[in-house]
C-alpha cells in the first residue's frame, strides 16, 4: 500500500481518486483557477506528513474553541452552513477556521468528511482483520493491531494517527474539573466509548455508502466496531511506535533487496 509515485498522473483512475481526496492539504495545487500551463505535479512522496488540510483545520478548531462544549459530535448542526464549509475545502480553497465557526458545523464536517471518503480511513480489504482483533485481549491484542496498522498506506496512516491524537484530546476533557481560581470548568462528556461509537461506523466501513445492505450492520459487528476504535484512542501513541529492533530488521531486509531505499531515507533524514 506505500505510495512510491511522483505523480497523481502515474496512478490508475481508482487510485488517483483516493489520493485527490486525502491530499486536500495542498489546496492550492487542486485549486481549478491554477493557470493551464502549470507543470508543477502534487507530491505524493510518501515520507511527507500526508494529513487532508480539512482534517487538520477541524481538529485544530475543536482542540481551541471546543473542548469544553457539551455533547460535541451529538449536538445538531447546521446543514446550510457545513455544506458551504464542505464545498468552500472541496474547490480547494485556503479555508481557515476560527471562532466565528460553531464548533457543532466544524465537528459535522469532519464526520461528513470521513463517512464519504472514497475508501474509508481503514481500507474495506482489511475490515474483517481489524475487526477480528475484537475478539483478543491484553498484549496480544495490541500486537495484532500494530502489525495491521502498519499495512495502512502512509496518507491512511497518516491521517487515522492525527484523528487519534485528536480523539484521545476531546476524551481528556470528559469530565468536569476545577479551574486554577475554584471555577468549575465543564466537561464535554465524550468519553472514549461514545467518540468510539459515533467515529467507528465512519473508520471501519463493511461496504461503501449506497450499496446494497451498506446500512445493515450486525450487533456483532457493531460491537466489534466500537471495541476496536476504544483500543485504538487509548493505546494510539504505543500502536504507532515503531521499536528500534523492528526498525533494525526492516533496515537488515532492505539493505538486501533494496540498498537504493536506504541511501534515500538517509540522505532524506
Amino acid at each position: 500500500g506505500a505510495m512510491s509515485v511522483d505523480s497523481i498522473t502515474d496512478l490508475s483512475d481508482n487510485t488517483s481518486k483516493l489520493l485527490e481526496a486525502l491530499q486536500l492539504s495542498h489546496p492550492h495545487e487542486l485549486d481549478p483557477r491554477r493557470s493551464l500551463g502549470k507543470t508543477k505535479m502534487l507530491s505524493l512522496n510518501p515520507i511527507t506528513w500526508q494529513v487532508p488540510r480539512i482534517v487538520e483545520r477541524c481538529c485544530r478548531h475543536i482542540e481551541t474553541h471546543g473542548l469544553q462544549t457539551v455533547g460535541i459530535f451529538r449536538v445538531g448542526s447546521s446543514k446550510k452552513r457545513v455544506q458551504q464549509l464542505r464545498e468552500e475545502f472541496d474547490q480547494g480553497l485556503d479555508v481557515f477556521l476560527d471562532e466565528r465557526q460553531s464548533v457543532h458545523d466544524v465537528a459535522a464536517l469532519l464526520k461528513e468528511f470521513l463517512r464519504d471518503m472514497p475508501d474509508p480511513l481503514i481500507p474495506r480489504e482489511l475490515y474483517a482483520a481489524f475487526l477480528s482483533t475484537a475478539t483478543m485481549e491484553g498484549p496480544a491484542q495490541l500486537a495484532a493491531l500494530q502489525l495491521l496498522l502498519f499495512l495502512l498506506p502512509p496518507c491512511h496512516s497518516d491521517t487515522l494517527h492525527r484523528l487519534l491524537q485528536f480523539l484521545g484530546e476531546v476524551a481528556r476533557h470528559a469530565e468536569g474539573s476545577q479551574g486554577p481560581d475554584g471555577q468549575q470548568i465543564p466537561g464535554n462528556k465524550m468519553t472514549v466509548s461514545n467518540l468510539a461509537t459515533i467515529f467507528g461506523p465512519n473508520i471501519l466501513q463493511k461496504e461503501k455508502p449506497g450499496e446494497k445492505d451498506a446500512g445493515a450492520m450486525n450487533f456483532e459487528d457493531s460491537a466489534a466496531i466500537i471495541l476496536v476504535l476504544q483500543r485504538l484512542i487509548e493505546h494510539y501513541q504505543t500502536l504507532f511506535m515503531v521499536s528500534p529492533e523492528m526498525q533494525r530488521d526492516v533496515l537488515r531486509r532492505l539493505f538486501q533487496t533494496d540498498p537504493d531505499v536506504i541511501d534515500y531515507l538517509l540522505r532524506r533524514k
